[in-house]
């Protein structure tokens, strides 16, 4: 269905790799650039004490970071002290200053580090056990280890005060902590973030992109196409063979067979925001155009997919904002979040008439309506219990249920083609509840379409654009998002 562009580097997003100390038996890597997976294998005594011996894949890099994978050792290992994960290092030598994420074959889990050159290794343990999703953050000169079982919360510690040098070495590392023997691991869903400084300016100042689709069965995500600036929201089309998306005012298709991206005509509305959908039929888009004869208001129109210079206009001027995000199946209707009345509800508008039927009547916002496949209900996201939270009603606006309770900020449901999944993504906590705020820590979660216990899909550093809009393949097997970094 889709064919992903593969690194032209052997390595991935590494530069180069090592035996760091002196192993007996000399480690390997192997890069699989169409799976975009990494296997090492490595030797050596141990990494603790005054000097270490690994196999090492690394690059080098400056500033903060997120480093990000899952892993998992093959085979049943001969010593249960076994080690892999993130290494963090000042230099090549074998008695280094370094923070290492220390995953041990028998389940320990723990933050290493050494502060001093030949220096004896400290750490701080966590409470996890045999994880394989595995995260280091650099902030400054503090370090923070979130590890988890993949599809459960992170267990985090954090490590203060250890200055490294703004230059530092990253990597991936497996040590045998036996030198007789190679042990192998393969490293999958790899990721080095570099995130947005704490002073950006949201909607003025933006980083890099990263293009992603993630099979829904196994979690394997692979990164399509990255780009040095803000692209956002993905449609898959419904016939599978591209994806819609906006960039900078403007709308574009990237090919799946081709991996060629092109422009779609959009005539005079070129300031789209990230809020478009295609109709069950695919022959349609709509979109939001931010209108700068009705003083910049967002404006719904539509047009065919192949792009017309003549958009048509759907909702009035000088009405309020109107932010599109679905289609009713017969493509008669579009369900928008509208500012009117002075707050911001769920309508939904003939294309034909003109008409405006208000669906919910909230002081507090409700926001990312979609219709159900078989256009019985819409599906939606409100604060008006506090957090953000998800929430269903009918088509015509009665019945209104909330489907999320826990302490996450739940934003923008879609819902499988076959009618069986809610998938959404899941801000921190701590967040202002009604803001979507761009470059967070944040997750995807699936829940099942009558409701029930979320489960996380996939970590994330991204937020506004990641998954705006529906975005699942027309088989339910696969979505596509938007993740971010400086590039």
């Amino acid at each position: 269905m889709f064919n992903p562009s593969h690194s032209q580097s052997p390595l991935g997003l590494f530069e180069n790799h090592t035996d760091v100390g002196n192993c007996k038996n000399k480690g390997f890597v192997s890069y699989n650039s169409l799976e975009q997976t990494y296997t090492i294998g490595g030797s050596g005594v141990n990494m603790w004490f005054g000097e270490d011996e690994f196999h090492y894949l690394w690059k080098s890099l400056k500033g903060d970071f997120i480093l990000r994978a899952e892993a998992k050792f093959l085979g049943a290992g001969v010593d249960p002290h076994r080690k892999l994960g993130w290494i963090v290092k000042n230099n090549l030598a074998n008695n280094s200053h370094h923070v290492n994420v220390s995953v041990h074959g028998d389940g320990l889990t723990s933050l290493q580090y050494r502060k001093s050159i030949g220096g004896d290794t400290e750490e701080v343990t966590s409470t996890d056990s045999l994880p394989d999703v595995i995260q280091l953050e650099r902030i400054g000169d503090t370090f923070i280890m979130s590890t988890a079982k993949f599809g459960e919360e992170f267990t985090t510690v954090k490590l203060d005060s250890m200055p490294l040098g703004e230059e530092v070495y990253v990597g991936l590392y497996v040590c045998s902590h036996n030198p007789e023997i190679m042990e192998t691991a393969v490293f999958r869903n790899v990721r080095i973030i570099r995130p947005a400084d704490p002073d950006f300016r949201p909607y003025q100042d933006y980083i890099g992109s990263h293009m992603e689709v993630m099979d829904i069965k196994s979690g394997h995500r692979k990164v399509l196409f990255s780009n040095a600036h803000s692209i956002q929201a993905p449609n898959w089309t419904p016939d599978g063979e591209s994806l819609i998306y906006n960039s900078k005012g403007y709308l574009y298709n990237y090919h799946f067979k081709t991996e060629e991206i092109s422009l779609i005509n959009t005539g005079m509305a070129n300031k789209n925001n990230n809020d478009h959908a295609l109709t069950v039929d695919g022959k349609t888009i709509g979109i939001s155009h931010h209108n700068p004869e009705d003083n910049n208001s967002s404006t719904i129109y539509y047009l065919p997919v192949e792009g017309s210079a003549e958009p048509v206009a759907v909702t009035k001027p000088g009405v309020g904002d109107s932010y599109f995000h679905g289609w009713s199946p017969d493509g008669k209707k579009m369900v928008f979040t509208g500012y009117r009345k002075e707050q911001f509800d769920i309508y939904h508008v003939d294309i034909n008439t003109g008409k405006e039927t208000q669906l919910t009547n909230q002081k507090t916002l409700d926001d990312g309506p979609e219709y159900s496949p078989d256009g019985k209900r819409i599906f939606f996201n409100s604060v008006r219990t506090g957090k953000m939270k998800l929430w269903k009603m009918d088509a015509d606006g009665k019945n209104q249920i909330q489907l999320t309770h826990d302490e996450y900020n739940d934003w923008f449901p879609h819902i499988s083609p076959d009618q069986k999944w809610i998938l959404f993504i899941s801000f921190p906590k701590d967040i202002d509840p009604t803001d979507h705020p761009f470059y967070k820590h944040c997750l995807l979660r699936i829940m099942p379409y009558e409701g029930g216990k979320p489960r996380i899909l996939a970590y994330l550093y991204g937020g506004q654009g990641t998954i705006n809009v529906p975005s699942w393949s027309p088989d339910s097997q696969h979505i596509s998002f938007v993740t971010n970094s400086k590039l």
